[in-house]
């Protein structure tokens, strides 16, 4: 439904009213004090300036009540707010709710595949398909990451064979100086997600030699098939220099192999889909989030597989997943996620709050609860067919939730081991990242942050705030583009180049 709004701010567009409940309206451009306000028949005249993005009271709310958005609540009233006031961290507090949980009553079942649309895509050996066809340099520890980027960048410059989008090095600060455990165990995890990875049509493993994490890991039973990969250490490689010499001759010959394969048409439900966000605002949940949540419901009617992430922003909205779940067994795990995600918080002396970042504060998101609902968004309303652990190959179809932190270069690398072969990333305030083998298209959730950021953003959802498309329309224009991208167009993180790689390192440094 396009939001009756026009472009030029009146009485009756200034704010939005998200819910009938809602005891608050949203800026939807900045609102100066005394500036009189119709929203859904209530006349409000404005206490404070209001920051676009930011909350105002519709109505008296008194001290300990409920503030609600979205229809859920969000905190409660520090003091007594009048109508007209702007409420933010300074006059509503976080509160850990205690929510009731609806859970699954029946079995439901998996989506079945359909055989359209298409995309073109690299079909491999194991079933999967590449969106990408890459070939790896993954460091196995911090000793060989450097050695890992010279590589890379020696073929800056150099023509590659046809149907090969790279070489690119996975550099990374871990290990070594670990415990061996459920730490080393995440790690290996992640690095063979990376080195296995329908986009990476071969890679190579690289040691010091003598760290914790050794090659010989994945070059033995764990290996993929060894056609598509090599390992080598600098120990026995002649340090530096003669890795770089050995490796490249490895190379050639994947090269060779890699310039053979070609694009063929592919079913979309073998997309994967990662969903992603990253220096949200509170447009986010009302723009670009649920039209990405319409783009993974489409996805996942056709029996692809959209992933959410972000343990930590799912918090405070979990019991909406809850009843979505294909079955008890899946909701149980999804609230493990959330059990376990707070006993490794209360380790550190931490706490869910500590997340939204200062930038989330300051585009109107007041705690964790109002990000997390509008967060969840992305995950449309399809059933949640499965929950995977950090970096857990992505097996099942339709909608599936991944637990990861909300640091967003540790999730992408989580969705990126797990088998994301797309991400889709939504941003309020501007993120610029990316993945070295993965292209991620940028949604931004405002059209002032698309204006300022056009060379960084892929779509601008922005547009269902200013009243121009609605959000079906744009979650249509995300579907088009996410088949145009599996089909080999350069999104603008690809164009500039980004390419961040951070594993979750979650024990003690040794």
């Amino acid at each position: 439904m396009l939001l009756d709004i026009a472009k030029l701010p009146t009485a009756e567009n200034s704010a939005l009213h998200l819910h009938p409940q809602d005891n608050v309206a949203v800026a939807r451009v900045p609102i100066a004090a005394g500036t009189e306000l119709r929203v859904d028949g209530i006349t409000v005249v404005a206490l404070d300036a209001i920051p676009a993005g930011h909350k105002l009271a519709l109505r008296a709310i008194q001290p300990g009540e409920a503030v609600e958005r979205y229809g859920q609540v969000i905190g409660r009233a520090r003091q007594a707010i009048e109508p007209g006031r702007h409420i933010h961290t300074h006059n509503l507090a976080f509160e850990e709710l205690h929510l009731t949980y609806e859970f699954p009553t029946v079995d439901l079942p998996l989506p079945t595949p359909k055989d359209a649309p298409t995309f073109l895509g690299y079909q491999r050996e194991d079933g999967r398909v590449g969106t990408r066809n890459y070939i790896g340099v993954v460091a196995a520890s911090n000793c060989a990451a450097h050695t890992a980027e010279l590589i890379a960048r020696s073929y800056e410059g150099e023509p590659l064979p046809l149907n090969v989008d790279g070489v690119v090095a996975f550099p990374h600060g871990e290990g070594c100086g670990h415990a061996f455990g459920p730490d080393v165990n995440q790690l290996r995890r992640t690095l063979a997600g990376v080195l296995a990875h329908p986009n990476v049509s071969a890679a190579v493993i690289l040691g010091l030699g003598c760290e914790v994490n050794q090659i010989d890991h994945y070059l033995g039973s764990a290996a993929p098939n060894s056609r598509r990969l090599a390992g080598m250490t600098l120990q026995a490689s002649g340090g530096t220099t003669g890795t770089i010499d050995a490796c490249r001759r490895e190379i050639a010959r994947f090269l060779d192999q890699a310039s053979a394969e070609r694009r063929v048409p592919i079913p979309a439900c073998k997309l994967v889909l990662g969903l992603n966000c990253g220096g949200s605002d509170s447009f986010s949940g009302i723009t670009a989030n649920p039209a990405l949540g319409y783009c993974s419901d489409l996805l996942a009617e056709l029996g692809g597989t959209p992933v959410l992430a972000e343990t930590t922003e799912i918090f405070g909205a979990e019991h909406l997943l809850v009843k979505r779940a294909r079955n008890r067994q899946v909701a149980e795990k999804l609230l493990d996620c959330i059990r376990n995600y707070k006993q490794y918080l209360n380790r550190f002396a931490g706490s869910f709050d500590d997340n939204p970042s200062p930038g989330n504060k300051e585009g109107g998101l007041s705690n964790i609860l109002e990000k997390s609902l509008g967060a969840v968004a992305k995950g449309g309303t399809s059933p949640l067919t499965e929950v995977y652990d950090y970096a857990e190959r992505v097996t099942t179809p339709g909608f599936a939730f991944m637990n990861t932190p909300g640091y967003d270069p540790v999730s992408l690398t989580g969705l990126a081991a797990g088998g994301c072969n797309l991400i889709a990333f939504t941003t309020g305030r501007g993120s610029a990242i990316g993945f070295p083998t993965i292209p991620v298209i940028k949604i931004a959730t405002n059209s002032n942050t698309y204006r300022r950021m056009t060379a960084n953003m892929d779509v601008n959802a922005g547009t269902i705030a200013d009243g121009e498309r609605t959000v079906q329309q744009v979650g249509r224009e995300i579907f088009d583009l996410m088949l145009e991208v599996a089909s080999g167009r350069h999104t603008c993180a690809e164009v500039l180049g980004h390419k961040e790689f951070v594993p979750w390192r979650i024990g003690p440094v040794l």
